[in-house]
């Protein structure tokens, strides 16, 4: 049996397989009547074609040590999860190794981060933790399969943080 510790999310950690979106130490821009910190182009957006689309996931919540069975990918274009309840969630990533899923690696964002994973990164479902979580989420909407799944022999395990 595989068993993953989830570590915290970083930008530095993450840069293989996509975006962190949180705020800056600084604002790029004041706007707003100087009342609102623009923190500006936080992710790239990627799509093979087609164009970017807002929907809304009602997650329900998982708790930690969890399962996961699959990992899945949008070949087509990139996709971020925006919380919209403040909800940490469980990010799940790996390396493609000819078409698998490879050194997989669990992180866990805080209340205030989001997250855009690059077109063709394998991933986990979206795992609320703690409390169910509503997501917005941005991806490509357009013809064609954009989804891809693996799903494991055996599942692995997601344990506590450490």
């Amino acid at each position: 049996m595989t068993v993953l510790t989830p570590r915290p999310l970083t930008q530095a950690d993450f840069e293989p397989f996509g975006d962190v979106i949180e705020l800056r130490a600084q604002p790029d821009k004041i706007i707003n009547q100087g009342m609102c910190g623009r923190h500006h182009d936080l992710a790239a957006l990627d799509f093979a074609d087609g164009r970017a689309g807002i929907s809304l996931f009602d997650a329900e919540a998982r708790h930690l040590p969890c399962e996961v069975a699959l990992v899945e990918r949008h070949p087509l274009g990139s996709q971020a999860f925006v919380p919209m309840s403040g909800t940490p969630f469980l990010v799940i990533v790996a390396e493609d190794n000819g078409g698998t899923p490879a050194n997989i690696q669990a992180f866990v964002t805080h209340p205030r981060q989001s997250v855009n994973l690059h077109r063709g990164v394998w991933h986990g479902v979206l795992c609320p933790l703690g409390e169910r979580g509503l997501y917005a989420v941005v991806d490509r909407i357009g013809p064609g399969d954009n989804l891809e799944e693996h799903w494991f022999d055996t599942p692995l395990t997601v344990g506590p943080m450490t």
